[in-house]
This record gives C-alpha cells, sequence and structure tokens, in this order.
C-alpha cells in the first residue's frame, strides 16, 4: 500500500545534496566559488526551513542545497523527495550520527504516498542513504503502518481487517493472538465493547495479542479501533462523518507501537488490547438513555451514542489492568475536544503518574515528537453524574470535553495502576511537506523514546 522507494541501492552515484542551516549559510556561501555563489544570491536563498535551491553545471542539475531547521527534527528534510527533482541524491554534508537518523527517518516519511487505490503523478526523489540504522527503518515502518491502516476506507478495514493486521504482526514475531467476538463478548465479560458494535454486520471484538518473556515486566497497550463511526443514533452530520475511517487511528497506534516493541525485542511483557467495532445505525443499535454494563461493573447510562469510543475502551482497559502490568497506555481519536484545545498537531496526554507525564514529555523533546500534558481535573467529574446508573458517557455540557473523557476512562483503571492516555488526531487536514493529508502517527516515536528509557 505504501510506495517507499525514497532509497536508492547501496553503490549508486548521486547528485550532490548539501544540508545548511540558516544560521550556517554564510559560512557555507562563502566557500562557494564565485559562478556558485553569484547563482546563490541571484536567488535570494538564504536555506530558510524547508527551501530548495538547485544548483546549475555544464549537463544541467549540479547539485542542490536543502534548506534545513532542527538538524535533529526529522521533519526539517521531509520536504526534500518531493521539492526535488526526480533522481538520485546524495549527501555532501557531513552530519552527526543524530542528525544523519533524523535526515534518514525525514525523508523515509517524506516519500510516502498510499498507493493503494491510486497511482502517485511522480516519484520521489531517492536519496543514496547507504546503510540506514535498523531502529531508524522499524520507527519510519511503524510510522507508515499508522498511516496504512488509517488510510484504508472502512469498507477495506473493518473489524474483519484490523483482526487480520494483527494476526501478521503475531505471526511475524512469533507472538500469540486470541480474539472474543461477537456474542461470545457477553459470555466472557465485555458487554461494553457489544453493545457498540452489535448493530453492525461486522461482528465486534477485541483483539488480544501476548509477546515476551512471562518473567519479564508487564506492558499492556491498548488501541480504540472503531473502524466507522456514524455516531450512532445521535447520528454524526455530513462532515463530521466523512473522515471516520480514522477512527480506529488509536488502535493503529497501538499496533505499530506494538510491532516496534517486538521488533526491537524490548524486555517485557507485552500485551495488546485491541477493541474493534463499527458504530452503524440499525435495529440493534444501542440508543441513548440506555443503562449499558461493563466489565468491571460500573453501569454507563449512555448520553450520547456518538461519544462511543470511551464505552468500548473501558472494557478493555479493564480487561489490560487486570494483569496489573508496569504500564498501561491508550490510544484514541477520543474527543473533537482535544482538537479545539490543541489543534491537529498535538495529541492531548493524560497520566494518573507523574514519571509516565514527565518520560514521555521529556522524549517527545528529544524526539521532535510533539505531545501536551492536559489534567486529570477531576472536579470535572461532575458533568459525568447520571441519576440511573455509576457514570454518564458525557452530559449536556460542552465544558472541558477532552479532559471529562480523559475521566471517564480514568474510571476504569484502578488508582493504583500506573496509566497514560493520548488522545490522537491521526490526521492531517491538508498536505504538507512531509505530512501528506490523510493517517498521521502523532506521539508514536515519543512513546516508543519513553518505553526504551522505561524498560530497555
Amino acid at each position: 500500500m505504501t510506495d517507499s522507494h525514497g532509497f536508492a541501492p547501496q553503490g549508486t552515484t548521486g547528485l550532490p545534496l548539501y544540508c545548511v542551516e540558516r544560521t550556517g549559510f554564510d559560512a557555507w556561501r562563502q566557500l562557494q566559488v564565485s559562478e556558485l555563489g553569484s547563482w546563490v544570491d541571484a536567488h535570494a536563498f538564504t536555506a530558510v526551513s524547508g527551501s530548495v535551491l538547485l544548483l546549475p553545471g555544464n549537463g544541467g542539475i549540479a547539485g542542490a542545497v536543502l534548506g534545513i531547521g532542527d538538524p535533529l527534527d526529522p521533519f526539517s528534510y521531509a520536504h526534500a523527495p518531493f521539492a526535488l527533482p526526480p533522481g538520485d541524491w546524495a549527501l555532501a554534508t557531513e552530519l552527526d550520527e543524530g542528525a544523519l537518523n533524523a535526515l534518514h527517518l525525514g525523508w523515509g516519511l517524506g516519500a510516502y504516498k498510499f498507493t493503494r487505490y491510486k497511482v502517485p503523478l511522480r516519484a520521489p526523489a531517492r536519496l543514496v542513504a547507504g546503510s540506514i540504522d535498523a531502529e531508524t527503518l522499524e520507527v519510519m515502518a511503524a510510522c507508515t503502518r499508522v498511516r496504512d491502516l488509517v488510510n484504508t476506507p472502512a469498507e477495506d478495514m473493518g473489524p474483519d481487517q484490523l483482526e487480520q493486521a494483527c494476526c501478521e504482526l503475531a505471526e511475524a514475531h512469533g507472538a500469540r493472538i486470541e480474539v472474543v467476538s461477537g456474542e461470545d463478548l457477553l459470555g466472557q465479560n465485555y458487554p461494553a465493547i457489544y453493545a457498540v458494535g452489535r448493530a453492525s454486520h461486522r461482528a465486534p471484538r477485541l483483539i488480544t495479542v501476548h509477546w515476551g518473556d512471562a518473567d519479564a515486566p508487564k506492558l499492556t497497550l491498548v488501541g480504540k479501533g472503531v473502524c466507522f463511526d456514524t455516531g450512532g443514533l445521535d447520528i454524526k452530520a455530513a462532515d463530521g462523518m466523512r473522515n471516520m475511517k480514522k477512527d480506529m487511528g488509536g488502535a493503529a497506534h497501538a499496533i505499530a507501537l506494538a510491532g516496534l516493541v517486538m521488533a526491537r525485542k524490548l524486555p517485557v511483557r507485552l500485551t495488546l488490547l485491541v477493541a474493534a467495532v463499527e458504530n452503524a445505525i440499525g435495529p440493534m443499535s444501542y440508543r441513548p438513555g440506555d443503562v449499558v454494563n461493563t466489565r468491571l461493573g460500573v453501569s454507563v447510562e449512555i448520553d450520547n451514542t456518538d461519544a462511543e469510543g470511551r464505552v468500548v475502551l473501558c472494557d478493555a482497559l479493564a480487561r489490560g489492568a487486570e494483569d496489573k502490568p508496569a504500564l498501561l497506555v491508550d490510544f484514541a481519536t477520543l474527543t473533537g475536544a482535544a482538537r479545539i484545545a490543541l489543534g491537529p498537531d498535538l495529541p492531548a496526554l493524560y497520566s494518573n503518574d507523574e514519571s509516565v507525564a514527565a518520560d514521555w514529555l521529556e522524549a517527545s523533546g528529544e524526539q521532535r515528537d510533539p505531545v501536551w500534558r492536559m489534567p486529570l481535573w477531576r472536579p470535572y467529574l461532575r458533568y459525568l453524574v447520571s441519576n440511573v446508573a455509576d457514570i454518564a458517557n458525557g452530559g449536556p455540557s460542552r465544558m472541558a470535553g477532552s479532559i471529562t473523557a480523559a475521566l471517564y476512562l480514568e474510571r476504569f483503571v484502578p488508582t493504583t495502576q500506573p496509566w497514560a492516555h493520548l488522545d490522537v488526531y491521526s490526521w492531517n487536514d491538508t498536505d504538507r511537506p512531509g505530512k501528506p493529508a490523510g493517517g498521521e502517527a502523532q506521539g508514536l516515536r515519543a512513546a516508543w523514546a519513553m518505553l526504551k528509557q522505561r524498560f530497555a
């Protein structure tokens, strides 16, 4: 599904490519021969981040200068594959290891095109990269896995296909997979997952992948896998429903991160839990005002059927907490309120553990993969009070929507259980260099760095 032709084979000869920061441009300019310097001056080129200048030669193009910003930010380089003409390019600037890894990752992400249904108009420029760090390649694969899963329309990425993606991942890494689907969810005490997904012709399910040594520290990853969200009987307007194939973006992140954990052989006992459903409309739809039971025994009044993600997650989180892992992490495209508060590029991070939050934020800065911590402001639980059940999945107020959603999830996590929740958009609304419109991995690289720091 992915066009990965961003790198040329080893031994390929490429045109020279100079990666120059704005602050180092004057020094680079002074080293150039007068004719080339005049060419640069004529174009008023100053190596601002995201810029490219082609250099002339007797045979046409003799090379190029790439203006970069932060040399450790992969997206400083991600404009290159489509800003440069197609062909092979060889780095002519000395970069340290961190910057070189960032270049490779940014080039790979910048060369990405989702090609399952449409042939790209042009190929990306290729980088003569030589030997690429193995971890960089695996992080790149994880990011593109998220993009591919989210970009695939719901017709081809329903609960069955999400299960298949988990099966392929488990088979690749020698993991064990279990699936509970349809009415078996009731028999095995996952009533909330069943309630949300029962209206669809595609059976709801809980997918579980187990990997790692039994005596290793336990790590549990949970993903919201709502493969399409109509809103249920509280149906979304057309604009709100248009991109709801991305509502399984949390599951895509959890699957991709689990793949990284296994590929890099992080010394943990991993459990991946994906609650895969379609929030459809039909005679079996759950209704506003219904009271739904949950695995934990907490009753939930359904204020709004469009707040379904938290309903399926509460069963998955309760199951994940039963193993008492050293860390429980969930990913979910949970609220529009998080986007109103932070915009599309900043996932909202919640945690009941200060060290987990601090580690994730530190990794976010180091990896140039932003997340923003939000408060679990427990007085806002008043917005989830129900007169007929233990808790409601929403309420009449539009205040603090992302916070109240996180508080709802926290209700299903033991107070002693270290837990973090990432409310992630998983999407680029518009085309930007290295960030094509469509599915996007957000906070994933930071999450991986955080897990390495805690468990490696």
